[in-house]
Formats: structure tokens, sequence, C-alpha cells
């Protein structure tokens, strides 16, 4: 378990309480953070404890978000209760708020789960900086430690895939259990936490949405029903919007209330056909992480500034080429384009928080197209991606936009107007795929 923490703040043991600052794995089961955490509170024969900050604001995440988190939190703190194990929402100032707690418990160690992100790196320094106590992280989210991964921004896929496959037997292992905590904390007791979202600051549209419902239990669910009856498929229809087969695991994986490596573990016994297996592996495995490593060593995972010398220069040479369609961002938040297939898809995500991931790119390639500069395609496509997709403010969703737009883990392509070298995705293009006009036609069903 040691090889998946690393210690962010040395500091003098004392006696005292461990803690778990819970942020990104929002779950109980799987979590490699939560369960070094209780083999310290067992060493040292204390109480665990769990923490959760709630931001009153977070990016662009709207009621749609929220809820679906809250909800899957609610679910953790009652598992939480049955181990024994203390949860608590904390809801103010950060530092203020943690430091508080900290010391009305009296922490001695304080674990916390990693997150690339550059808000959760500010919000980690300054707790680092405004606190005397000892702070290790572990990564619960990727299969190998992203650190562990990569010392370096990978190019693409290719370099980091052997990385990978050469360290997953060391890291892809079954979870020990997590045990009923044995030093129970004297005020522990059960609490159902408000999801009334009062407290929060945020967009109230888009509403939240019922066709998928949070937590690890239906996270569990939803993947046995995928191993089960989609996997098979996978591998053969995954880019066809028309047929589903896609896992629709996202927004668990997003806000961590499923493992990775619990997804993996099953997948690999599953005894669905190899190419079905292998095209699910990477996308998990690989894409996922090489997302984790982008966000992680280049802060400017989110801007223009991220991209590739080489997609900085075409895309900055065609700069002043004409677009024959020039959007603002309010006709493109309401799909109102010439391009049925792109309004289709923007309708999709407004409706539902999610969009079919080979739709994902052509939607912000044709942002790209219809748009002044990269910079305002990049900008328009994370607020629209953020507000709406249930598993937005993701490195995922950052390094797709990005791979979409700006080039980044892709390589240059033939020279054309407005898009330079960057990959081109046409209406054409993915008619041959797959029938568009059924897919539309579906979308069209969703607004009745």
């Amino acid at each position: 378990m040691e090889k998946r923490v690393r210690i962010l703040k040395h500091h003098p043991d004392h006696e005292g309480t461990v803690a778990y600052w819970m942020s990104r794995d929002q779950r109980i089961a799987d979590n490699w953070a939560l369960l070094y955490a209780q083999s310290l509170a067992l060493r040292y024969k204390t109480p665990l404890m769990i923490f959760f900050f709630l931001s009153p604001t977070f990016l662009n995440a709207s009621v749609r978000q929220y809820d679906f988190m809250l909800k899957g939190l609610a679910e953790t703190a009652e598992s939480a209760f049955n181990y024994n194990i203390v949860f608590e929402i904390l809801r103010g100032e950060l530092v203020g708020r943690i430091k508080d707690f900290i010391k009305k418990h009296k922490i001695r160690i304080l674990v916390t789960d990693f997150d690339p992100l550059r808000i959760k790196q500010e919000w980690k320094k300054n707790i680092i900086l405004n606190t005397e106590i000892e702070i290790r992280e572990v990564d619960a989210h990727n299969i190998i430690p992203a650190w562990v991964v990569s010392t370096k921004q990978e190019y693409a896929a290719r370099t980091i895939r052997n990385k990978i496959y050469r360290l997953l037997p060391d890291y892809l292992e079954e979870f020990p259990p997590l045990i009923k905590h044995p030093y129970r904390y004297p005020l522990l007791q059960k609490v159902s936490y408000d999801i009334s979202l009062n407290y929060l600051t945020y967009d109230s549209f888009p509403q939240p949405v019922n066709w998928i419902k949070p937590g690890n239990q239906a996270a569990m669910k939803q993947l046995q029903e995928f191993t089960e009856k989609k996997l098979p498929d996978y591998g053969k229809y995954r880019n066809d919007p028309n047929i589903a087969a896609q896992s629709d695991l996202s927004p668990y994986l997003h806000f961590g209330q499923i493992s990775a490596a619990r997804i993996a573990l099953d997948i690999m016994k599953s005894p669905a056909g190899n190419e079905s297996r292998a095209a699910f592996l990477e996308e998990l495995i690989v894409m996922r992480e090489l997302a984790d490593n982008f966000c992680f060593y280049n802060r400017d995972y989110d801007n223009f500034k991220g991209a590739p010398l080489w997609a900085q220069a075409t895309l900055i040479k065609h700069i002043k080429d004409k677009r024959t369609h020039l959007y603002s961002l309010t006709s493109l938040e309401n799909a109102d384009t010439h391009d049925p297939l792109w309004n289709a898809a923007q309708l999709e995500m407004i409706l539902k928080g999610k969009m079919p991931g080979y739709l994902r790119m052509y939607w912000a390639k044709k942002i790209l197209e219809w748009t002044p500069d990269p910079d305002t395609a990049i900008e328009y496509s994370l607020y629209l991606n953020d507000k709406y997709e249930l598993d937005g403010r993701d490195p995922n969703g950052y390094t797709g936009i990005m791979w979409s737009i700006a080039g980044v883990h892709d390589r240059p392509w033939f020279e054309r107007e407005v898009f330079g070298k960057i990959r081109y995705m046409s209406y054409n293009g993915c008619a041959r795929k797959f029938k568009v006009q059924k897919y539309i036609t579906h979308v069209q069903k969703l607004l009745r």
C-alpha cells in the first residue's frame, strides 16, 4: 500500500487521530486512500475520521452536478457510519474550517486523495502552508499513481502505454477489505446530510437528471449491467451513438463513486471477446491516466498555451482564415447552428448531461471551426462541457477538448483552412460511420 503514497509535508509525530480528507474519491469501497488511512489508525490505535470540504461554487458546476455529487456523498456518509468511521461535510472558508477540524479532533496525520487540477492543488498548498501536521497523499483514482507512471508530460498514448502496462501487474490488484473500525469515536452518530443545495452558489440550470442514479451501489449495478449486456459489442459499436454500447460509467468515475481498478478487475474477468475488453481497457486505463498526466504536468491544460508548439504554430498561421460560419456562445449553447448533427449532440448534452464519446470530438472540432480563434474555441467548449456534462470539470474533459482543438496527444495532419494541421472531422465523415439522421431523430424525440 505504501507504494501508492507520497508525503506532501513532514511533521514530527504526535498523539492524536487519523483523518482522511476525501475529495476526488467519494466512496468507502475500493478506496486506497481510505484503506491507507485506516492502516495508520489501526497502527496508532485511534479513531478514524473522514471529512469532505464542500465549496459553494466549483468551476462551472451547476445544480445538476451538485445534486449528483451530494446524493452520492449521502450514501458514503451512511456507509462510513456502518464501519464506525466519522464522516463530516465541512462548509465555509477552506483553510479556516480544515484548521478548526484538525484542532478540534487533534489530528496527527492527514491523508488525502490525489487530483491533478490546479484548484485542488492550490487547496492542498494552502493547507500545507497553514497547518502543522503531517500530510500524505494517496492516488486512489488512477490504477498507477500519476507520479509513478511518469515524471513528465507524455507526448501521446503511445509514449505512456508501455510505461503503464509494465507497471500494471504491480498495481492492479484486489483490494484488501476495509474492516469495521475497532477504535470507535466517542461521539459517533449517524448523520443525514441535507442535500437541498441551499448553501451553494450554482447555476440553477441545467436541472438534475433522472436517467442515472448516483452512488457506489448504483455504479456497481451499472458496471454489472455493462459487463453482461454491452461489453461484448463494445469493440465493434462503441463509436456508434445509435447503439447503446457505452458503459455510462464516466459520471461515477468522475465523482469517484466507483474505482477504475474495480472496473478493470471485473472487465478482465469477463467472458467478452478480447477486442471489446482491450478497447475498453485502453480507454479506462491508458487514456484516463494519460489525461491525468497531461493535467498534472501541464499547468495550461485548459488554455491555448497548453497546446504543443506545432499546433500553436499552425493554428496561429490560419487564425485569419475566413470562417464560413461564426457563432456566439449563446447560439452554441442554444444549439442554434446550421448543422443538425451538432445541434443534436448539444441538445443531448443539455437534456441528459452526456454526449456520445465519438460525437464529443466532432462537437469540439466544430466549435474551433465556428469561432474566431482557438482561445475562444477552448473557452466556449470548456464552459459548455463543464456546465452540462455530469463528468465535466475533469482531466478527461480538458484533455479531450485540447486534443480536438489544440492537437494535444495528436500529430500534424494534412493542412487545410482554419484547422491548419489539426485533425479534421466532418459531417460526411460521421455519416460514413453511423446513421446520422437516426441519431438526430432520437434526440428530437427526447424534446417531446
